[in-house]
């Protein structure tokens, strides 16, 4: 009965390092969620309120991934060069066809209406089999060009950018499955550490229980938890040796791991043909798009009617000529997307993104490699640290007064 009373009596001491875990805990796994969510500010701007830091950093974190894959891993113009014609051509013929006939129907109706009522089926369907037989003519110099001004074309910086800046999710989503295994372990570490700090809080308290004792000490539980779990997950960068184990940043030692996760996500949700092509269109560089498909438009359209050119101008007019050409160049670019997207699976195959960069990326010395993701929020990892530091504090004050008041 005796031993049963001393152990009652000292519960409330033996209850500091178990708080302390608890609140090591607690700190960290806020931490971790507070680096992703909100997604959104809540509050009141600018000081008052959060947004998870990484969502809140999608722009920067935007320009760092652009400057890595385009600046050191891959190059746009490498990738354009795999795309070949023959096999795009075939990839698109069938969709391109039907969407051809619609189109020169289309134009002829509006740009020389008498004359292409007046022709016979008969003559149409000439029409239509002069076209789609030339396609893969007209497909292979538009891709030739289109490969030599690709820089121009397509500004993977915007589509990079522009993905990312309007889906916080999907850069939430890199975060997250790229550090799948660190993440849990900046929570669970939490308790461990806590709980080791708290002995030597525990046993001040024993000599010296004065107010400030428990506050200070949940102070240090917090921040050290948090700033602990951080280094561990990126120091020491290069592996060291020490009696027979090999220690590294977590992160840094599942290089080829991450570089295969990260790899899959930016080929399947960034970098995919749907998206450059989108940004090809609708980008700043399509312009030269429009330019780039209104002279190989052009130039078909004069050699369908090379030999009757004059008679076929005069015919039908100067400007319905003129209109004839400008209407089939709208057209053919603004229903671009209606048979490149056929195109999508042979050059998604094609391009390759995933394996190659995830290549190049496990080749990266771990000071490039930590640039992977580091830099977007490290600038703001103390406020995680500091908020932990505070929220510890604010669980010393409470232990101090519901267990030892």
């Amino acid at each position: 009965m005796q031993l049963i009373d001393q152990i009652v009596s000292h519960l409330p001491l033996l209850s500091i390092p178990i708080i302390s875990a608890i609140v090591g805990w607690s700190t960290n796994f806020l931490a971790v969620k507070m680096m992703f969510y909100p997604i959104e500010f809540i509050g009141f701007k600018p000081f008052l309120g959060w947004q998870g830091l990484i969502p809140a950093k999608r722009r920067e974190m935007a320009e760092i991934e652009v400057e890595l894959v385009l600046g050191k891993l891959l190059s746009v113009q490498e990738l354009a060069e795999r795309i070949d014609p023959v096999e795009l051509t075939k990839a698109i013929q069938r969709r391109l066809k039907q969407t051809i006939r619609v189109i020169v129907n289309d134009v002829m109706k509006e740009s020389a209406p008498q004359l292409w009522a007046s022709l016979p089926v008969y003559g149409k369907n000439l029409v239509y089999a002069r076209v789609e037989a030339d396609i893969p003519n007209v497909v292979n110099k538009m891709v030739e060009d289109f490969k030599y001004n690709i820089e121009e074309i397509v500004d993977i910086k915007e589509l990079v950018i522009k993905q990312l800046v309007n889906s916080p999710e999907l850069i939430n989503e890199i975060f997250l499955k790229s550090g799948e295994k660190e993440f849990p372990f900046i929570e669970k570490s939490g308790f461990y550490f806590g709980f080791l700090f708290g002995l030597p809080t525990m046993l001040v308290w024993m000599f010296y229980p004065v107010w400030w004792v428990l506050p200070l000490g949940g102070l240090i539980v917090g921040y050290a938890t948090n700033w602990i779990a951080l280094k561990i997950i990126f120091e020491p960068k290069h592996p060291i040796k020490f009696m027979g184990f090999t220690i590294q940043g977590m992160f840094l030692k599942r290089q080829k791991e991450v570089s295969r996760v990260y790899s899959d996500i930016i080929e399947s949700k960034l970098m995919t043909s749907k998206n450059i092509m989108e940004i090809a269109v609708h980008g700043s560089g399509s312009g030269q798009l429009l330019e780039l498909i209104e002279l190989h438009v052009n130039d078909a359209i004069e050699r369908y009617v090379a030999v009757a050119q004059p008679y076929f101008a005069i015919g039908v007019g100067s400007d319905s000529y003129y209109k004839m050409k400008e209407l089939a160049t709208e057209r053919i670019f603004s229903d671009s997307e209606k048979y490149l997207a056929y195109a999508y699976e042979y050059t998604n195959r094609a391009l390759r993104i995933g394996d190659d960069l995830c290549t190049r990326m496990q080749a990266l010395s771990p000071e490039e490699f930590e640039g992977v993701l580091r830099p977007a929020y490290e600038a703001d990892e103390w406020k995680l640290i500091v908020t932990g530091a505070l929220l510890g504090m604010g669980a010393g004050f409470m232990q101090l007064y519901l267990v030892f008041a």
